[in-house]
């Protein structure tokens, strides 16, 4: 099955919630593994049980073996499993490269909740490297000092903003697939815990079309 990443940026762009998104609307086509590299899954997906061995744990292992990191995962809805950050301190920066060869056979849709992307060699998996962004100057002027270039953009929409969809696909140089307005209702079941068990519409659809 295909491999999609998912970045960002800069901080507070959604990227987790989005990840969260596709990962939920893939589930309910085909098995599904969302690998958290981030750490802010479980909170946002209201999983209790913070505390299982993950991405972390796995590379700070004396041998760490790549069947092993997809033995991690753990169900959290039907057809999904979530593959945590860890209970070490946080992943390094380059965690992506280290953990992709092992998610490489996978039989899952993997979908990765990256955050930030180091610099380096490009990461791009089979499935495509997809960047949250909102129309916000200071974060796309971040785009010029980065090696990495995503295949797809997920806009998020704020009113009041002077840029728009065309300006960020001429700026990223990839197009938008769909756009995410700001919705409180999406910020209230994260809030209480509600986003693996109710997911929006609005965010499923963008899973949908991002997957």
């Amino acid at each position: 099955m295909s491999t999609c990443i998912i970045w960002t940026v800069k901080g507070g762009s959604g990227a987790s919630v989005v990840a969260a998104g596709v990962a939920l609307a893939a589930a309910r086509r085909a098995p599904t593994l969302l690998v958290d590299l981030c750490g802010d899954q479980p909170a946002l997906l209201g999983v209790t049980d913070h505390d299982s061995p993950g991405v972390a744990d796995w590379q700070r292992a004396v041998d760490p073996r790549e069947d092993s990191l997809r033995r991690l995962g753990r169900t959290v809805a039907p057809s999904l499993d979530l593959l945590t950050s860890g209970t070490a301190a946080d992943p390094a920066g380059d965690s992506w490269r280290a953990v992709a060869p092992a998610l490489a056979g996978d039989s899952r849709s993997v979908v990765v909740d990256a955050g930030h992307l180091p610099e380096g060699p490009d990461p791009r998996p089979e499935g495509g490297s997809v960047l949250v962004v909102r129309a916000c100057y200071l974060a796309l002027r971040r785009l010029g000092a980065l090696r990495h270039r995503p295949d797809r953009v997920v806009l998020v929409v704020e009113p009041g903003r002077a840029l728009d969809r065309r300006d960020v696909e001429r700026i990223v140089g990839a197009p938008v697939v769909a756009t995410l307005d700001v919705d409180a209702s999406v910020a209230r079941r994260v809030d209480a815990g509600l986003l693996l068990r109710r997911p929006p519409g609005t965010l499923l659809a963008v899973g949908r079309r991002v997957g």
